[in-house]
């Protein structure tokens, strides 16, 4: 695993926005009987507005450029926030300190697409169905464990006694 911030946020990054992409694909066409053009069109239709439907690949190409640059933001602000924040830090690096952090990270990234960015750009509030609920719960381990995982990988985590302060890296504290 790289070792340097950057390399991992990058790596968590791709890793992200590939398995989101494939959750998502996934849902789209096995569940939702629909197609991934599609799926991608719809995700640039909050960009360019309705006709992005109607745009063939390369609505879809922008939708897939649009997926990985949000999957690239929310990966580098919660990089940032770890680096900077012990109190996110030591939960990440704790006990089953990814799946933690995922459960309170994901969910958070959806409540703020699906509830401000989206609606921002869209001026459309999301229905509240069960395909909403399956992204508020999907995003867990479809964006946040890759996320939290490979961004805190290799991070320092002091513990302290009195007699005798110690540090280990946050794979060995899991």
């Amino acid at each position: 695993m790289a070792r340097n911030p950057a390399s991992r946020i990058v790596l968590a990054w791709l890793v992200t926005g590939v398995t989101d992409f494939t959750f998502s694909s996934v849902l789209s066409v096995v569940f939702y009987g629909s197609t991934v053009t599609r799926l991608f069109q719809g995700v640039a239709s909050v960009l360019i507005g309705p006709s992005a439907m109607q745009g063939g690949t390369s609505t879809a190409m922008l939708g897939i450029l649009m997926h990985f640059g949000v999957a690239l933001a929310w990966t580098a602000f919660f990089a940032l926030v770890a680096l900077r924040s012990s109190v996110v830090r030591d939960l990440a690096t704790s006990r089953y300190g990814i799946v933690k952090t995922a459960a309170l990270y994901g969910p958070l990234i959806w409540l703020v697409m699906s509830l401000a960015i989206i609606p921002l750009f869209t001026g459309r509030q999301p229905a509240i169905t069960a395909r909403w609920w399956i992204q508020f719960f999907g995003h867990i381990p479809a964006v946040a464990v890759p996320i939290v995982a490979m961004t805190t990988a290799g991070l320092t985590v002091v513990t302290a006694s009195p007699d005798r302060p110690t540090a280990r890296t946050a794979r060995e504290s899991r």
